[in-house]
């Protein structure tokens, strides 16, 4: 997806996909894949006016996410001309993601940084992506520059969240 007009206007929010849960489907054969992002449908069906553009870097498994991926992420970030990002993101391992972006500055120096994700992929019935989404992307224009996670129903700064996994949701750490 990319809603951008077509003179080309900055985006007002730039969305960079890294794979994860929420873009995850089940295959013929019963496995979990990661497919195409899926946020773009997502914000289409939320009718919004933003002008966003949606960008894939990485399409892995948050569990398969390496020193070089966050590398690789930390650089789509620090190259964004949009100062608003919303990053999808696997839940496993969102949290040390946000904590290496938070340790370069220079990358999100003047950015407001907002991981998201989903505990059930986005293809299901019952999934927190949409709602998820939408509170990154309320979020990105909310708040001051930094490094957060947007999930459960609340937004963190980078460093004070962890992942209940018993719970299934997100806490203070």
């Amino acid at each position: 997806m990319s809603a951008l007009p077509a003179d080309d206007a900055a985006p007002d929010l730039l969305v960079l996909t890294t794979g994860g849960t929420i873009d995850k489907f089940y295959s013929t054969a019963g496995e979990l894949e990661i497919r195409e992002p899926t946020v773009g449908p997502i914000l289409e069906q939320a009718a919004t006016n933003l002008r966003i553009a949606v960008r894939g870097v990485l399409a892995v498994d948050s569990l398969d996410m390496t020193a070089e991926h966050r590398r690789t992420l930390t650089e789509a970030v620090a190259a964004a001309e949009t100062a608003r990002i919303v990053i999808t993101h696997g839940t496993d391992t969102m949290t040390e993601t946000a904590e290496h972006l938070l340790a370069d500055p220079e990358a999100v120096a003047g950015k407001t940084v907002v991981l998201t994700g989903a505990m059930q992929p986005s293809c299901m019935r019952i999934t927190d992506a949409p709602f998820n989404v939408g509170s990154a992307v309320t979020a990105a224009q909310l708040l001051d520059p930094g490094v957060y996670l947007a999930m459960s129903g609340r937004v963190f700064p980078a460093g004070t969240v962890a992942k209940d996994r018993a719970r299934g949701v997100f806490v203070d750490r």
